[in-house]
């Protein structure tokens, strides 16, 4: 079992129907929980993977299964956990000061993540998130909450471009499945994220609490044309 954290998760614990939690608080408490053992997943049969644990950020972690290289990074909805949390107008200097720490280490997640599958030969490179970081359409009002993502985008960008090869990048958040190139030519989110094109990325969104009659079921193929191949199944009644 693999698990990146969320917004739900420890963001939004900050107003009255979370609890009235400090966030970095509850960050804390979850990376006990489910990151006690860092390099090792959670479940029944637990595997050995790579992990940021001594950068301080062990639920970032990578691995390789089929010929493909795997990794999760922790980015999360509300612009990335900028949105101010109840109380205050602004991000309070704490707040900012965990996310850009926490974006150092994803920047250096992904690069590291496609540098392994460069030397490894990889098929392919997936990586995984909870924060939909293309969600509702792009538009330059909207910049301001989307900048917490951009320096994730443009490195991600750059390594897939030189990559080459299929990426796949899986996330949440925005609750509605959705599948295709948010980085296509002429995409709108290349000039908010002031990123060129990726042209062998897929990107897919898995359904959310709104719509949770289905879940997504993704084969990984070691040979034969595709890598990846995915099937929505209904939940049975």
């Amino acid at each position: 079992l693999l698990y990146t954290p969320g917004d739900n998760d420890w963001t939004d614990c900050d107003g009255r129907a979370g609890g009235s939690y400090n966030p970095l608080e509850r960050l804390d408490k979850l990376r006990k929980v489910f990151f006690g053992r860092p390099g090792v997943t959670l479940g029944q049969r637990p595997m050995r993977v790579g992990s940021q644990a001594g950068a301080g950020f062990p639920e970032n972690v990578t691995w390789k299964m089929a010929n493909v290289t795997f990794s999760m990074v922790h980015i999360v909805g509300g612009n990335n956990g900028l949105i101010p949390w109840a109380g205050h107008t602004t991000a309070t200097p704490q707040q900012t000061a965990e996310v850009m720490a926490r974006v150092a280490a994803d920047v250096q997640q992904i690069h590291d993540a496609f540098r392994s599958a460069r030397r490894s030969g990889s098929r392919a490179v997936v990586l995984m998130t909870q924060a939909d970081m293309f969600g509702s359409p792009p538009s330059s009002a909207r910049f301001a909450t989307r900048y917490g993502f951009q320096a994730i985008v443009q490195a991600f960008s750059r390594e897939a471009r030189r990559y080459r090869k299929p990426v796949y990048l899986f996330s949440g958040d925005s609750h509605t499945y959705r599948r295709g190139n948010p980085l296509a030519p002429g995409s709108p989110w290349l000039r908010l994220y002031h990123v060129a094109p990726v042209p062998k990325l897929t990107r897919y969104v898995v359904e959310g609490s709104t719509h949770d009659d289905e879940w997504l079921k993704v084969a990984v193929h070691a040979n034969g044309p595709r890598v990846i191949t995915t099937r929505r199944v209904a939940f049975d009644g």
